[in-house]
């Protein structure tokens, strides 16, 4: 899977959060750094070069709709930021975190029964 910009993950969350979505409407939900219209249009005809959206023709516009899930999407990010700087080690993660005073000891102790209760 091709690495998305700042700028295309934005997108995607707004197709996802909308489920299927003409430019304008992509536009209406940008909040801030609003690009101009025609650049919009390109970063989601790139999305869909790159295989993340799909659209249904409409004379001569288009409604552009998901084709990966966020889910899907989650977990490759998760796996990519995993190998590239935690070692491909989850263990090292939470660690960071930890240290990072970012995760609680009731949180790591929440993962933990999680983590029993599915081997159960």
């Amino acid at each position: 899977m091709q690495k998305l910009t700042n700028k295309e993950e934005e997108i995607m969350h707004i197709l996802w959060k909308l489920k299927k979505a003409f430019v304008k409407e992509v536009m209406a939900e940008i909040t801030e750094d609003r690009p101009h219209y025609n650049t919009l249009s390109t970063i989601v005809r790139n999305l869909e070069e790159k295989g993340f959206v799909a659209h249904h023709a409409f004379g001569n516009t288009h409604q552009y709709y998901p084709i990966i899930s966020i889910d899907d999407y989650r977990k490759r990010f998760m796996n990519t930021a995993i190998d590239n700087y935690f070692n491909s080690s989850y263990k090292n993660m939470v660690s960071h975190f930890a240290k990072e005073e970012k995760i609680s000891a009731a949180e790591l102790r929440e993962i933990l029964a999680m983590i029993e209760n599915r081997n159960k």
